[in-house]
């Protein structure tokens, strides 16, 4: 027995009582899913709510997908509302980093000690602050918005592309990062994507490519680069060989791609004054790069500029080993943690054959015949286990079913405790995509808590942005979705438990902390 089952079995021990809950609902009007539209529709969206059901049961799968991979720029009006009201839509990356600038030399301006304490300590605030509406605003898109699976795409690349909101001034930054860089092209061209990321005043901060000039050179970001965004580790399973003198050159190629100063006209010699490249707060600064010829891959690439780094992310991203890699990361999240190769193989023929269409990658990954036979195997072995945040987010989705959280900080908790929280892994290489990793007992017990918390209504998710509380009951998770939709794939033992449960409370968190429920 593994160790999210057994601790499963002390829960139901201790919980399990006499009375049974009777909440079925006479309604039929929603037609029951089989376990495979279930089981698919849990892996293209955060988890089913009676909107999505709904829409999926009104279009069919195969329109259900395409629009899916289609979906409009803007989010739905009322989210849209909502997410205007959030301070980080107010102004732009540039703005609030010159801001932090010009407030850190403020700082280092004041005599009193005591004085600089106190403006640091609200600058860190700030960035708390920052930090926290950029996981508030991804959080409200993952629960509400009806585009699932650019969501989903958007939380994967953030983890792929990841940065830590905690160096620096990475957090005035992040919520640029995600909203201009990342989430444009989740489901578009992968070298947009590299190319608008490398292009992201917060990923050259975290990763400090920020200072790299010619003479000074910074390989961080180059070896990230071919390592964790394209090609994988040399020499490893998906096929790459580069060399330490790769990364050289690619730092090289990489010198003068930068944050724009606070100086607004910054001087440059004559022979360089067609070649800088300002886009909000991203600069290229010719006078800080290396026009020399440099070699990557084999391939001779002359000192151009700008054109030149262009160049560069072509040529890693057009690689073999790029379509592999990128193919391999995307079924181990939507798939299983070894994903059959001959899936994998189909996903990087199409990677290669579109130019790095993510979206076509994801139509041969979701229709694909191996995809369908995983979803038909026995739960047990059908399901992929939801890490922290998919764990969450369905958690919620089916919960409160559409109705609106107002105060995210609890769940932003949770993520901490949960070893997931949003842009906080301090390292370059993002979240595991394995069940290993998530799979502790100090984990699990952790994920019964939080399901109790959630299924008592005393989470205080609906207080007021100022900390009124508000009087809130349970959610009835026992409702039309669960019976018509749920209810017919769960397995005999958690069936069994649920009707032992001795409240609806208790039968929420039942549902919620089961084994059935941690997989998707």
């Amino acid at each position: 027995m593994n160790m999210r089952n057994t601790a499963w079995v002390i829960v139901c021990c201790i919980v399990m009582g006499s009375y049974t809950v009777s909440a079925r609902s006479n309604d039929t009007s929603l037609h029951p899913l089989t376990h495979e539209d279930l089981r698919w529709l849990n892996r293209v969206t955060f988890g089913v709510n009676s909107e999505t059901v709904e829409r999926y049961q009104q279009l069919g799968r195969s329109r259900f997908f395409d629009e899916q991979l289609r979906p409009p720029a803007d989010d739905p009006p009322e989210l849209t509302a909502d997410i205007r009201t959030l301070s980080i839509s107010q102004k732009s990356a540039k703005e609030m980093l010159r801001a932090a600038r010009s407030e850190h030399q403020r700082i280092q301006r004041l005599d009193n000690p005591e004085e600089q304490q106190r403006a640091r300590m609200a600058l860190n605030q700030q960035r708390n602050k920052m930090t926290y509406e950029t996981a508030k605003r991804q959080l409200m898109r993952n629960l509400y918005s009806p585009w699932q699976l650019r969501e989903q795409m958007t939380w994967f690349w953030m983890n792929h592309f990841n940065v830590f909101s905690g160096k620096g001034d990475v957090a005035f930054m992040l919520a640029d990062y995600e909203n201009n860089a990342v989430r444009p092209h989740a489901l578009g061209y992968f070298r947009d994507l590299v190319l608008a990321t490398l292009k992201s005043p917060a990923m050259l901060m975290y990763l400090d490519n920020a200072q790299s000039a010619v003479r000074k050179i910074n390989e961080n970001y180059a070896r990230e680069l071919m390592e964790l965004h394209t090609l994988g580790v040399s020499g490893g399973p998906s096929g790459s060989h580069y060399s330490q003198q790769d990364v050289q050159e690619l730092a090289r190629v990489l010198t003068g791609v930068g944050i724009i100063p606070n100086v607004d006209r910054p001087q440059f010699r004559p022979v360089r004054r067609a070649q800088p490249v300002r886009e909000g707060a991203f600069e290229f600064n010719p006078n800080r790069h290396d026009f020399g010829t440099k070699k990557i891959l084999n391939e001779t690439i002359k000192g151009t500029g700008m054109d030149e780094v262009e160049h560069a992310v072509s040529l890693l991203c057009r690689q073999p080993a790029t379509a592999r890699f990128i193919s391999t990361r995307l079924a181990m999240y939507f798939v299983a943690d070894n994903p059959p190769r001959k899936l994998v193989d189909a996903m990087a023929i199409t990677f290669k054959q579109t130019d790095g269409n993510i979206a076509a990658v994801l139509r041969t990954m979701f229709t694909s015949s191996e995809f369908i036979a995983i979803l038909n195997r026995p739960q047990i072995e059908a399901g992929k286990f939801k890490d922290p945040v998919q764990f969450m987010v369905s958690s919620l989705r089916l919960a409160y079913d559409g109705k609106r959280i107002i105060n995210y900080r609890p769940v932003v908790n949770w993520l901490q405790q949960l070893g997931e929280p949003l842009y906080g892994r301090v390292t370059p290489d993002g979240y595991p995509l394995e069940e290993s990793a998530w799979t502790s007992s100090g984990q699990i017990v952790k994920r019964f808590e939080i399901t109790r918390a959630i299924g008592n209504g005393n989470a205080r998710l609906f207080d007021d942005d100022d900390g009124t509380p508000r009087r809130t009951g349970f959610p009835m998770l026992a409702s039309r979705l669960f019976y018509d939709t749920i209810e017919p794939t769960l397995s005999v033992k958690t069936r069994t438990a649920l009707d032992q449960a001795t409240s609806q409370q208790e039968w929420n968190m039942l549902l919620l902390a089961s084994p059935d429920w941690m997989v998707r």
